[in-house]
């Protein structure tokens, strides 16, 4: 049974890939908590939406702590999964998004009275150094320079040291997951790593895939990372946690879901190649997703099972199969973030509002 305090509960980014795996998740308890869902775009109150009442925020901006601080007055806890991935092409909105948007969620849970924040950090905070090994929590946490998404998790996380270093500060815990998949992430994961214009069909027709044969990258199921937050808001656990099947996705997994044959390729020439192809704006994933694939270390979960009995369900091979399966078959939501977009649409909005790399979503 949940603890009874935790009756009201803040999730920003709610209508992504882990919010929309937590609202199912929530929904099955025998007393489903008040939610409130955090979102720049805010989804039809349908399937697993239809759990929450909405908050349009966005946490690039400025007035959002004052909008954050006024939802949150009586929460018992925030989870704060909001983040930016695009338009990678606008640095300092991605930024804002990520840094100065924790500063704002923090700030305004700890100002709220809220006793218990969940921060949504990542495996790309670790430092390089123990490729293809497990660390667990106490692995420095500088990042891959060379990697924005990495650059901006470890900023956001010098921030939490900085607020939550206070007398009085909300207890905190920072989950560190490997790559998080779902069948119903495959559509936005299309439109983040699939050129304009170019519809997912076209991952039915890979004759063969250039990878580095030592790739080893660690993986969780979305669902599984809403069980570890869902143990967590239980135990009030603080923190940090490791998430990731002790499976990792390899070479010959990464190709499997496309039926295809892999050629080496080293990795640093497959990073050269995407940051050309993402300067010349001909594709939207920059090198540095290349870089962070081949320096991200594998994740020991040995403090997850001891803190919130935990264990994935899910190995990472099956989490990458289904992500792919679900982007082949355009799945999704009916979440802006997770909806599927016909080919006629990708081109309307490429059209009147420009690249994905370039565009701010309204």
């Amino acid at each position: 049974m949940p603890d009874a305090a935790v009756a009201k509960i803040i999730v920003t980014g709610a209508s992504g890939n882990v919010g929309s795996a937590l609202l199912r998740r929530l929904a099955q308890w025998p007393e489903p908590p008040e939610i409130t869902g955090v979102a720049r775009r805010i989804p039809p109150a349908r399937g697993p939406y239809s759990s929450a009442r909405w908050c349009r925020v966005d946490l690039a901006e400025p007035e959002s702590y004052g909008v954050l601080r006024r939802l949150m007055s009586g929460a018992d806890a925030v989870v704060h999964l909001a983040w930016g991935f695009q338009p990678s092409h606008r640095r300092e909105y991605l930024r804002r998004t990520a840094v100065e948007g924790t500063r704002a969620v923090y700030s305004a849970a700890a100002d709220a009275g809220v006793p218990h924040v969940l921060h949504m950090s990542s495996g790309a905070a670790y430092s390089p150094g123990s490729y293809g090994r497990p660390v667990d929590e106490s692995w420095p946490t500088k990042g891959i320079p060379g990697c924005a998404y990495s650059v901006d998790k470890v900023a956001a996380e010098r921030v939490l040291d900085e607020l939550s270093g206070v007398p009085g500060a909300p207890d905190l815990l920072r989950l560190r997951p490997g790559f998080i998949g779902q069948y119903a992430a495959g559509s936005g994961l299309a439109r983040y790593v699939l050129p304009d214009a170019v519809p997912s069909a076209i991952t039915r027709h890979v004759p063969v895939l250039p990878v580095d044969r030592r790739l080893t990258i660690p993986a969780v199921h979305a669902d599984d990372v809403a069980a570890a937050i869902d143990s967590a808001l239980r135990r009030r656990a603080v923190g940090a946690v490791n998430l990731a099947s002790p499976v990792p996705v390899g070479a010959e997994d990464f190709a499997a879901p496309f039926g295809c044959s892999t050629v080496h390729v080293p990795a640093r020439l497959l990073s050269a190649v995407a940051d050309a192809g993402w300067h010349a704006r001909l594709q939207p994933v920059q090198g540095g997703w290349v870089d962070l694939a081949y320096a991200t270390p594998m994740l020991g979960c040995e403090r997850a099972s001891a803190v919130l009995g935990w264990a994935p369900r899910h190995s990472g091979p099956a989490v990458w199969a289904e992500t792919i399966a679900g982007m082949r078959a355009r799945g999704g939501t009916c979440s802006p973030v997770l909806r599927a977009r016909t080919a006629r649409e990708l081109l309307a909005v490429l059209v009147g509002r420009g690249p994905i790399g370039r565009r701010i979503p309204p």
